[in-house]
């Protein structure tokens, strides 16, 4: 997703009433939350993360449509039908991110009552996104490419290496959820472990495949314990 800038500085500024602990303010700021909210979701604590987050719309409700990053880990909390609403209100101020198309279809699909004929209809469009390879990302969660497709495009130039490990880390993330959107499990690790190790990068979205691959190890442990 891309990073938006948020506007708490310029929302919460103010100074500490007179007798009030500076401290304690800080700490009760939206941009305090926000900060330790990315902590907790970076060190897998999901829960912890949602809870200030969650403060923060509150707080500042203005801000709460540029919070994808709320959406992404309501996905991970199991509130699907929240994080639908969240990724619908992005929609309104970045309509032609491909990821925000993507994480909604896949929050639609786990609601109650969704599937993927239901989220395929209701999927946002196209809308020009030039990220490779996210145009083959949305044919696919249209239900108008391939896994093979996604991958070509990820591939295509083979002499930018950087670039090309970059591509092919958001090719095996939303491969991955795909086919947990699916109910694949063999491949969604088969994917989520490309993106998280084979072609790991350390910006929010590969951390993002990280904490995925995570949850997923951690899940088959504890299937192998019992």
């Amino acid at each position: 997703m891309r990073i938006t800038l948020y506007a708490f500085a310029a929302i919460a500024m103010t100074l500490p009433l007179f007798g009030e602990n500076p401290a304690k303010a800080e700490a009760e700021s939206p941009q305090f939350l926000n900060r330790r909210g990315t902590e907790h979701f970076f060190a897998g604590r999901i829960a912890e993360s949602l809870k200030d987050w969650d403060r923060v719309v509150k707080m500042v409700p203005q801000q709460a449509p540029h919070h994808w990053q709320r959406g992404i880990a309501l996905y991970y909390a199991g509130r699907f039908r929240e994080g639908v609403a969240q990724f619908e209100i992005h929609q309104t101020v970045n309509g032609t991110d491909v990821e925000n198309a993507v994480w909604h279809f896949i929050c639609a699909v786990q609601a109650e009552g969704g599937s993927i004929k239901k989220a395929q209809k209701a999927m946002y469009p196209y809308a020009g996104d030039r990220r490779i390879p996210l145009k083959e990302v949305h044919a696919l969660f249209k239900g108008n490419g391939s896994p093979k497709e996604v991958l070509a495009a990820a591939t295509k130039n083979p002499a930018d290496k950087i670039s090309q490990r970059n591509h092919l880390c958001y090719a095996h993330l939303y491969l991955g959820l795909y086919h947990e959107a699916l109910g694949d499990s063999e491949k969604t690790a088969h994917h989520m472990r490309k993106a998280a190790i084979d072609y790991k990068m350390d910006h929010y979205m590969g951390k993002v495949a990280q904490i995925h691959y995570g949850r997923l190890q951690k899940e088959s442990k504890e299937k192998r314990s019992d």
